[in-house]
């Protein structure tokens, strides 16, 4: 492939963007794929090279890169009315009313702009709801680039995760490790009365896709009712990917207090919201105390491609045809990491999937879940798959990104950059694709 035309933007945007690039993620080696255009389940770079695009955007492209009739109509209409207003519209409601019907946990909603703007202000309004300042956080999850957040460590030695964050930020976050309900439990035994969430992504997400083993969810559930604190959903990702309509919590049966939301709800526009009890989520002015407020908040043209995208889900077979594909794909790179590495994990759920470079697997790999991790105690993989975030980072990472990523994108097959963010069908896939993808994983590995 030819690359020269990508190889020459990059060249100009370092003379203009912080390493070149808008989005650390991006800064794929030797230089990012410049995207020029998206053709269904495939995008077009700067040279005209044409790839098979499982990355969707990081996740927002539930129907790829050509959006079905209904919903390039309600986006083309919003924004032939006008940018914005800074006044309430009729979509706004509609779609807030759409989402309470759907998602077990919310009420009441507040739209906002990013996934990260999402969590900041769930942070805020959880700590203003109780009266308590600690959150404790999933080592590895990830909620969006802010400060209560971007903490590493245990409980007892935390600190920022990066530089430019004051070390007293770390004092109010408790960092415990994914799947682990007695860190879990020892966590609110010292520090009960000072929590005010349990901030976690029903399945890890940006860390390689490691689902909850049976039950973890529930002990967080039962630990925030017991002590008073909030449990909070960060459904960012999963929001609408995973158990469909009612999203993740749907799926594992758990309801939280507040949820996040960001990507699909917004059908691919900039978008976030913090969903959940009427009660807590009216404590955000004007309501209630905790400020909360944005220029773009709700914008009309972000709700309208939202509300078409759900509503157009909701009367198609579209999540019968993205988790299809979904399964196709962990089964069919199950079947040639067997075959070629089995000591590899293939992990994912309905559209989500991955493929970990794990070190070590069992000696039958035949006995191992099929069509992707589920933590299942009975899977001959069970005492060999990730389940926390720094399981992940112990596999072969550098494998990913220098060897198995570019070889990868060489034949078509664009894939997320990295070891640790997720990869997603669209309804704009098909079964010829997942082929030329299965294709070049039986020629690269």
């Amino acid at each position: 492939m030819n690359h020269e035309r990508s190889r020459a933007l990059y060249d100009r945007a370092l003379s203009v963007l912080p390493g070149g690039v808008n989005s650390s993620v991006r800064a794929t080696m030797p230089h990012p794929v410049f995207v020029e255009r998206g053709d269904g389940g495939h995008v077009i770079d700067a040279d005209g090279n044409r790839y098979v695009d499982w990355v969707m955007g990081y996740g927002p492209l539930l129907y790829g890169h050509d959006l079905p009739e209904p919903v390039e109509s309600a986006i083309q209409s919003y924004a032939a009315a006008g940018p914005m207003y800074g006044a309430p519209t009729e979509i706004e409601v509609e779609h807030a009313e759409f989402v309470a019907r759907h998602v077990p946990s919310v009420e009441s909603i507040r739209f906002v702009n990013s996934g990260t703007e999402a969590t900041v202000s769930a942070v805020r309004l959880a700590r203003g709801y109780t009266g308590r300042d600690k959150v404790v956080v999933m080592q590895g999850g990830y909620h969006g680039a802010q400060e209560s957040t971007l903490v590493e460590g245990t409980p007892e030695r935390r600190r920022p995760s990066t530089a430019g964050i004051p070390e007293a930020f770390a004092e109010h976050t408790l960092p415990i490790p994914f799947n682990d309900a007695e860190a879990a439990a020892e966590v609110f035994e010292a520090y009960g009365d000072e929590i005010a969430a349990v901030l976690v992504e029903p399945i890890l997400a940006n860390k390689g896709i490691v689902a909850p083993v049976d039950g973890y969810h529930e002990t967080l559930r039962d630990l925030c009712t017991d002590h008073g604190a909030l449990l909070v959903f960060d459904e960012v990702i999963t929001g609408f990917r995973v158990g469909g309509l009612g999203c993740a919590q749907s799926k594992f049966g758990v309801t939280p207090d507040l949820t996040t939301f960001g990507k699909v709800i917004g059908g691919g526009f900039p978008v976030g919201a913090i969903g959940g009890r009427a009660e807590v989520i009216e404590r955000f002015t004007p309501s209630g105390d905790v400020f909360q407020s944005g220029t773009f908040s709700g914008h009309p043209v972000t709700m309208a491609a939202g509300k078409a995208s759900l509503e157009y889900a909701a009367e198609h077979d579209v999540y019968d045809h993205v988790n299809r594909l979904g399964r196709l794909l962990r089964e069919g790179i199950a079947e040639i990491c067997a075959e070629r590495a089995p000591e590899y994990t293939v992990v994912g759920t309905d559209s989500m999937f991955k493929t970990v470079f794990t070190r070590e697997g069992p000696d039958d790999v035949d006995a191992c879940c099929a069509g992707g991790c589920r933590q299942s105690p009975d899977c001959a993989r069970y005492d060999y798959c990730p389940k926390t975030g720094a399981d992940v980072a112990n596999a072969a990472t550098d494998r990913w990104e220098r060897v198995f990523w570019q070889e990868m994108k060489d034949r078509g097959v664009l894939l997320t950059a990295n070891q640790f963010e997720c990869q997603f069908t669209s309804y704009a896939h098909t079964e010829a694709d997942v082929e030329e993808t299965l294709e070049a994983y039986r020629e690269v590995l």
